[in-house]
C-alpha cells in the first residue's frame, strides 16, 4: 500500500496560536487538494515551544487547545498530526499548578485516535530536556512521570497508534523529538515501542533549533534508528525563531524521510518554509517489507560549513527584527572585522537603504581604519555618517578630573584619577551610549553589539560601550569565524571584495590607546589562533574543560590536539611553562570574573553553535576556582622546568 504524506515544514511563531493554526489549516487544505493521506505537522505547532512562563497562563493554554480543536476538526478526509499542549484539568504538576503534557495528537474523520490502548486520545513525550536552552521539566510532565504516579512500567503505556487506512490497520510510532535522542537515557522509547511490536512507520514530530553540525549527527542517529528496526522513519521540524529572553535560536526545519535501510529519500531545504509530498510504500502485514528503494536515495549537504552558518545568521536577523518591528538598523563600523561582517550580514538581511554605518574616531583611529571604513560603506551602498568623537572624550576627562568629590560630613576634597584604561572605556561608552543610541533613536531603529565570542569569554569590550546593543548577531562566532565568514561573504555572497582586504589582514585592534596602533602592528591582547580553541574548551565541549585539563594535556603534550589548534603554535606563544600557565589562570579569573559579570549583561545572542551564551550556558557568579589536582600539576610542571 502506497500512502502519499505531507511533510509540513511550517514556520511555527511562539506563542501565537491563532497565527499558527490559521498556518496549518491553509496547510491542510493544500495537502488535501493533493490527495494527502497523512499531513504532519512539527512538534508545539499550535502554541510554539521556548515559551518561558507563558506556559503558566491558564487562559493562554485554554486557547491552545480551542484552536487545537479547530486542527482536529478540519481532519475530515485525511489523517492530521500535529503536536499542541495537551491538559488534564484534574491533575497538578509537581509544581502545584495545572497538568500539561507536550504531546502527539492523530486526528482522523474529525477526532483523535489512540485512545483505544493509552489513558489519553494522544501520546505524551517521554524524554523531556533539560540542558541546553530546554526547561521541560519546569513546565511539562512526562510519560516517565505519568507512569511512575500510576504504579505501572513505563513500557505498558509506550504503545503505536492504530489507524485504519484504505482497510488496513497501521500502526504509528509516535516520537516527539528529544524521544529519538535517546543516547544518554537508560529509558529508549523508540527501542521499547519496536520490542513490543506493532509499529509500520516511526513519526518523529520535533522543534529542535539549529546548531551547526547538529544535522550531521541526527542522520547517523536516525538512519540507524530505520536501519536497526527496519522501519521507515519521517522526521518534521519546524523553521523560524524563538528564544527565552537571552538566548535567541533558528530553526531550520530540514524535515527527512529515512527508508527502513536508512537512507535519505526526502529532504527539505533548511529555513525555508513548504509542504513536500513523499509516496511511502508500506506492507502492514509484514513490517519489514516496506518498500524504500522506489524512492531515490538523496545525498544532503554537510551543515557543519560555512554556509549553514552564513544561513542561520541571515536567517535570524531577519526574523528577529521582523518579530521586534524593527527594520532600521545603526552600526558602529571601526574600520575592523567584526563591524565589517556584521554590517554585511544585516545588509543581507534588511537591505542597504535601512542601514546607517557610522564611524567614530578618535585621536587614536589611524587613517587606515577609517579609510577602510568608507570603503567598506561604498562597497555595501549603506548610508554612511563620520562622528568624531575626541572633543566629547576630552570634555569628559577634563569635567571628572576638575569636579571635586566631596566628604559632606569633614568637608574634604578628592580628585578623580582618569587612567588611561579608563579613557579607553570612556571612548568605548561615547560611542554606543551617546552617538550610536541617538542616531538609532533619529533614524527610528536600534544599533548593533558587534562583540564576538571570544570578547564575551574574557570581557574583553566595555559594558554599556561596545557590548551595548539590541542583539548580538557575532556572539556566538569565535574569531576565526568571523573571518572565515568574512571570505565566504566576499566569494560566495557578494562575489566581489564587499570586505576590503585590507580589513580582513589588518592586525585586530580596538585603537583606544597609543599601545593599540594597527599601522604598527600593535592589536589585541589575545592570540586568536590559540586563545579561540582554549576557550571554545571551557564552554562548548559537553565535558568543559578547566584549567586542570588544559594543564594535565599540556604536561602530556597533547594540548594542541585537545583543543583542535594548530600545531607547534603553543610553545611559540609561550616559551616557557610559567608563561603558558601565567595566561591561563589570568584568562580564567577574566572568565569567570569580570567576562562573566558582564556577559550576564550582554544583549541578546543569536545561537548557532553546540552551547552559546545566555540562557544556554547557565552560569552564576561564584568567583574562581581552581582545583586541588590544577595547583599539583601546576608545582610539578614548575618544578620540571626549574630544575
Amino acid at each position: 500500500m502506497h500512502l502519499k504524506i505531507a511533510l509540513c515544514q511550517m514556520e511555527v511563531i511562539p506563542g501565537r496560536p491563532d497565527i499558527n493554526t490559521t498556518t496549518m489549516l491553509q496547510m491542510i487544505k493544500n495537502a488535501r487538494q493533493k490527495n494527502a493521506a497523512i499531513i504532519i505537522f512539527p512538534e508545539m505547532s499550535v502554541p510554539g515551544y521556548l515559551l518561558a512562563d507563558t506556559w503558566e497562563q491558564q487562559t493562554f493554554l485554554k486557547d491552545c487547545e480551542a484552536y487545537g480543536q479547530q486542527i482536529i476538526q478540519a481532519a475530515q478526509d485525511t489523517i492530521v498530526i500535529f503536536g499542541n499542549i495537551a491538559m488534564d484539568w484534574a491533575k497538578k504538576n509537581n509544581d502545584g499548578r495545572v497538568r500539561k503534557y507536550n504531546a502527539f495528537f492523530i486526528a482522523q474523520n474529525g477526532r483523535l485516535a489512540g485512545g483505544d490502548n493509552f489513558p489519553y486520545p494522544f501520546r505524551i513525550k517521554t524524554l523531556l530536556p533539560n540542558y541546553r536552552e530546554f526547561d521541560d521539566q519546569r513546565h511539562f510532565y512526562s510519560l516517565q512521570q505519568f507512569a511512575l504516579d500510576a504504579g505501572q512500567l513505563l513500557e505498558d503505556f509506550l504503545t503505536p497508534v492504530y489507524l485504519n487506512i484504505k482497510g488496513q490497520k497501521i500502526g504509528l510510532g509516535c516520537l516527539i523529538c528529544e524521544d529519538g535522542w535517546d543516547e544518554n537515557y537508560t529509558v529508549k522509547p523508540l527501542a521499547t515501542l519496536h520490542q513490543k511490536g506493532g509499529v509500520h512507520l516511526w513519526i518523529n514530530i520535533s522543534s529542535s533549533p539549529f546548531t551547526l553540525g547538529k544535522n550531521n549527527k541526527r542522520n547517523r542517529i536516525f538512519a540507524q534508528q530505520a536501519r536497526k528496526t527496519g522501519l521507515p522513519l519521517i522526521y518534521v521540524n519546524n523553521v523560524g525563531i524563538q528564544n527565552n529572553g537571552k538566548t535567541i535560536y533558528t530553526f531550520d526545519g530540514s524535515s527527512t524521510v529515512y527508508n527502513r535501510q536508512g537512507d535519505i529519500v526526502c529532504w527539505q531545504p533548511p529555513f525555508i518554509a513548504g509542504m513536500d509530498l513523499v509516496d511511502l510504500a508500506i506492507c502492514p502485514e509484514n513490517s519489514h517489507q516496506i518498500n524504500g528503494p522506489d524512492l531515490p536515495q538523496l545525498e544532503t549537504p554537510a551543515d557543519q560549513n560555512i554556509s549553514y552558518l552564513y544561513q542561520a545568521l541571515v536567517y535570524g536577523i531577519k526574523k528577529f527584527t521582523a518579530t521586534i518591528q524593527i527594520d532600521k538598523v545603526v552600526i558602529g563600523i571601526s574600520g575592523g572585522i567584526d563591524s565589517a561582517v556584521a554590517a554585511a550580514l544585516y545588509v543581507q538581511a534588511l537591505g542597504a537603504e535601512n542601514i546607517i554605518l557610522v564611524n567614530m574616531p578618535s585621536v587614536y583611529s589611524s587613517e587606515t581604519t577609517k579609510n577602510l571604513a568608507l570603503k567598506l560603506a561604498k562597497n555595501l551602498k549603506c548610508l554612511y555618517t563620520v562622528i568624531p568623537i575626541q572633543d566629547v572624550v576630552d570634555y569628559t576627562i577634563k569635567q571628572l578630573e576638575n569636579t571635586p568629590v566631596i566628604n559632606p560630613v569633614t568637608k574634604k576634597e578628592y580628585r578623580l584619577n582618569i587612567s588611561a584604561f579608563i579613557v579607553e572605556n570612556i571612548q568605548a561608552r561615547d560611542r554606543s551610549t551617546r552617538i550610536l543610541a541617538a542616531v538609532a533613536a533619529a533614524f527610528k531603529g536600534v544599533f548593533t553589539c558587534n562583540a564576538n565570542k571570544t570578547e564575551l569569554t574574557v570581557g574583553y569590550s566595555t559594558l554599556y560601550g561596545d557590548q551595548a546593543g539590541f542583539m548580538a548577531a557575532l556572539a556566538d562566532l569565535w574569531k576565526y569565524q568571523i573571518y572565515d565568514l568574512a571570505k565566504y561573504l566576499n566569494e560566495r555572497v557578494y562575489q566581489c571584495a564587499v570586505i576590503p582586504g585590507g580589513i580582513i589582514n589588518l592586525v585586530p585592534c580596538a585603537e583606544l590607546s597609543a599601545a593599540q596602533s594597527v599601522d604598527a602592528g600593535k592589536g589585541d591582547p589575545l592570540t586568536y589562533p590559540y586563545h579561540d580553541y582554549l576557550f571554545r574548551s571551557f564552554v562548548e565541549e559537553w565535558h568543559r574543560a578547566t584549567p586542570e585539563d588544559i594543564l594535565d594535556w599540556y604536561g602530556q603534550g597533547i594540548l594542541e590536539k585537545k583543543l583542535g589548534c594548530q600545531a607547534g603554535i603553543i610553545p611559540e606563544i609561550f616559551p616557557e611553562p610559567q608563561q603558558f600557565i601565567a595566561d591561563l589562570e589570568y584568562c580564567w579569573r577574566l572568565f569567570n570574573g569580570i567576562g562573566l559579570a558582564k556577559r550576564i549583561q550582554t544583549p541578546p545572542v543569536l545561537a548557532v553553535s553546540r552551547r552559546a551564551y545566555g540562557f544556554d550556558y547557565r552560569e552564576s557568579q561564584n568567583g574562581v576556582y581552581f582545583t586541588q589536582r590544577y595547583y599539583r600539576l601546576k608545582e610539578k610542571l614548575l618544578a620540571i622546568f626549574f630544575r
